[in-house]
């Protein structure tokens, strides 16, 4: 099982694709990752800019979809995927963003 998600972007400012590597989880059909420094992250920031990112996992690549998952609207997912990432990680605070393939 892969224990990273190479994540990128396009930089909100520069249109470069942008790239990083960070834990995630899983649930049928989703990926999850968690954002510590939430919205001020500058991977969060160009995802509010231009949602459509491309994914790494071990050796499957793949275009995307991802959002950030609002605690007050979705309250059950942001537990449930927190709870996910203690069991894996061993941590869990942070901003949760969803990502949805779209191939």
């Amino acid at each position: 099982m892969a224990e990273y998600l190479y994540l990128t972007t396009i930089g909100r400012r520069t249109g470069l694709p942008r790239q990083i590597e960070i834990w995630f989880t899983e649930r049928p059909g989703r990926f999850y990752i968690i954002a510590e420094h939430r919205e001020r992250a500058q991977w969060v920031l160009n995802i509010l800019a231009d949602s459509h990112v491309q994914v790494r996992v071990g050796d499957r690549s793949f275009a995307a979809v991802a959002r950030p998952v609002s605690e007050e609207r979705d309250p059950d997912l942001v537990g449930a995927v927190k709870t996910l990432s203690e069991t894996k990680y061993g941590w869990s605070d942070g901003l949760v963003v969803e990502i949805i393939p779209t191939e």
